[in-house]
Order: C-alpha cells, then structure tokens, then sequence
C-alpha cells in the first residue's frame, strides 16, 4: 500500500527527532498567550511590534468589514480589487520610497511570482544559501539557471557574476535572515548590481517595520534607493496582519500584473484586512517608542544569557538564535521552558543546516523587561 511507504517516512522523521506538530492557540496572539489549554510566556512570534491585537487595527478591520464585506470575491484583475486594496498599495509605495506597490495575498505567493515573471530559461539567479524556502522555490519554478553563493560572501557572488554572460540577472537575498537574524550587506549588493547590470531582489520580510526610521525597512536602514531594487515585505509580521507586498518602478509591478501567475490566479485577500493595514502604517510611523523598546530588550536578552553553555548567534534584530546543536538537545530545551511555562520554538534541519539545531528566541515590542528576565533566568536554571 501506498500508505506504508508513507508511514515509513514518517517514523524516519520521528526518529531523527524532527517530527513537526501543530499546537492550537486559545488565544489572541500576544506575548501571553493560551496554547492547547495552559498558558505561557511566548518568545516564538513573529509580531514584532505588538500588533496583532491592537485596538486601532481591529476597530479598522471591523470598519473595514461593514464596508466592503468579508472576502474579495474575485482577484485583482476580475473584480477583487477594492478601493482599499488601491489606497494600501499607494500608501506602501510612499512607505518604503517606491514609485508603485503591488499586493499579494502572501510573501510566499509574491517571492514566486515576482521571481517567476522576471526572468526565465536563458536568464540566471544568484541566491544566497540561506535564502528562505519561499525564495528557493521561486527560482526553481522560474527555469532560469540558478547559482547560490555562499551566505553573504561577496567574494564568491562576485566570481559567479563574473562567469556568468548573457541574459538578465537577478540576485536575491533575505534581508534579515529568518533563521539567523542577521542581515544582508545591501550596499555591498548593490554595488555588485551596479557593476553586472543585475537587478537585486530584496525580501525584507523580517525587517519591514522594524528597522529603518519609522519602521520603513532594510533599505531605509541603509539609505538605499535606486530603481534596480525590487523590494518585497510581508505583512503578517511587524505589520502585524497579513499578506505582502513587492514595490518597485511601475514597469516592475505592471509585468507582474501581466505574468505573475501567483497574482494572476489568485483571489485577493479580503478588503477589510487593507483597511487593518492602513491604520498599521499609522500606527508604525506615530510610535518609535516600540522600536526604541525593542532595541533595549535585544540589548537586554544579549547581556542575560551570557554564561550559558549555548551561544547566541550575532544578530542584534529581534530574531535572536541560541545555537544549541543536535536536534535532540534543542527539543529537551524547548521543552524544559516549556514546563516553565515559556515557549520558545526548537529549530531544526531542514530549516536549518545539520548540526545547527536551535532554540529561535523572538522579542516583540508587547515583551517586558521581567518577560526577559524570565526567560534569562530559565534558560539558566536549565543549563545547571
């Protein structure tokens, strides 16, 4: 039976110790939250700035369903494509300093779409290896030809553009990577954009509304705005809603209006969830005190598990890995926290290479500093 076979495969996991299980949530997302009926301290959120149940984007998302309904009907090039949809894309262009905006319905749809329409067979993709699924995928299905450069090394990229000739170039990177938290060099890749006539496709999925002033991102971190860059960020995370968005010059997002088969043939998101959008952009651009909040909590995690017999990896966004090593070790350690009453997510291959299993400790502006105290003082005791 067909089953047996994948019954088998299954128990191979299991005994790798890289068997995956959803949890249901009881409650809103928060940094206190209700899983599976015991409550925790949760570390393992991507809400980064505490968004997720504020009270301004529910009064706008439920304003925003009275007016539009509760689900698009269509896609954007049939009849989904409301007025608020059109007032977000307007409003994340000015937001990251890009002529034109586009929304898609997740960053994992647009990543496929926007690489997928830009180039094909003949044309060639430098990605970096730690690059998310999302992005791997992408340039795969596109049929271009495709080279990966060790992570951040722009010696190596370099060289592959060097013997590389012919065709377009697109180079694509993470600008925080999820897994490790640290940050691609874009000057340095646009400098090598600028040199091999390359576009440089950025998804600044974990950087959107953390970095940058006001929030505005990696490219407003760095100060970076030429139009070779293609700019993409979700909007489930910091944002704290859903969906994503890819900005760039208008010739950019009309071809993908045009090819981008993850737009073309999708219903678009509900309208409601844009409205929920707007007032997230307000709230992101009036309230640097969340930023400034972060910023002291990574400074205060750092500084409190120093000592400990895993390392933090270098990162100073609120993505902060504690690497731990084999698969079994980073579970028991999940699970000791868990017993505490912390949750904080063990990570393994193939999210992360063999032999790197970690714990992906994840600060939100909702943390407190005794939150972080908590979890220091865990992790300590767990070390003993």
């Amino acid at each position: 039976m067909p089953f047996t076979v994948l019954q088998h495969k299954l128990d191979e996991r299991a005994a790798q110790g890289l068997q995956r299980r959803r949890r249901v949530l009881e409650s809103p997302q928060g940094v206190h939250i209700t899983v599976d009926g015991k409550d925790y301290l949760s570390f393992c959120s991507n809400d980064y700035l505490g968004l997720a149940n504020h009270p301004r984007l529910i009064e706008a998302l439920q304003h925003g369903a009275q007016q539009y309904g509760v689900g698009a009907g269509a896609s954007h090039l049939v009849s989904g494509h409301s007025g608020a949809h059109h007032e977000l894309e307007q409003a994340l262009a000015a937001f990251v300093g890009k002529p034109h905006a586009l929304l898609f319905s997740t960053g994992y749809l647009a990543n496929l779409g926007a690489v997928q329409a830009l180039v094909g067979r003949g044309d060639t993709v430098f990605a970096d290896k730690l690059n998310h699924a999302s992005l791997n995928d992408a340039m795969l299905l596109s049929r271009a030809t495709v080279k990966r450069y060790r992570h951040n090394d722009m010696a190596h990229l370099a060289q592959l553009l060097e013997e590389t000739h012919g065709g377009r170039k697109l180079i694509i990177t993470d600008a925080v990577f999820s897994m490790d938290g640290d940050i691609a060099p874009l000057p340095e890749l646009l400098a090598l954009c600028e040199q091999h006539d390359a576009w440089l496709l950025v998804d600044d999925a974990h950087g959107f509304g953390v970095l940058g002033k006001e929030g505005r991102g990696s490219l407003a971190h760095f100060s970076l705005e030429l139009p070779r860059i293609i700019y993409m960020a979700t909007l489930g995370k910091a944002a704290g809603v859903s969906g994503a968005f890819v900005a760039a010059e208008k010739v950019v997002t009309e071809t993908l209006v045009q090819n981008a088969r993850s737009y073309i043939y999708t219903t678009a998101s509900p309208p409601a969830l844009a409205s929920s959008l707007l007032a997230s952009l307000e709230v992101m651009r009036e309230e640097e005190w969340r930023r400034e909040h972060l910023r002291k909590l990574i400074v205060q995690l750092r500084a409190g598990l120093s000592g400990l017999p895993w390392s933090l990896m270098p990162s100073f966004t609120p993505i902060q890995p504690l690497l731990v090593g084999s698969n079994e070790d980073a579970v028991v350690l999940s699970e000791g926290l868990r017993v505490r009453g912390i949750w904080v997510p063990a990570i393994r291959p193939p999210t992360v290479p063999q032999g790197t299993a970690r714990l992906r400790i994840s600060l939100s502006a909702a943390h407190s500093a005794d939150d972080v105290s908590q979890l220091a003082e865990g992790l300590h005791e767990l070390a003993q």
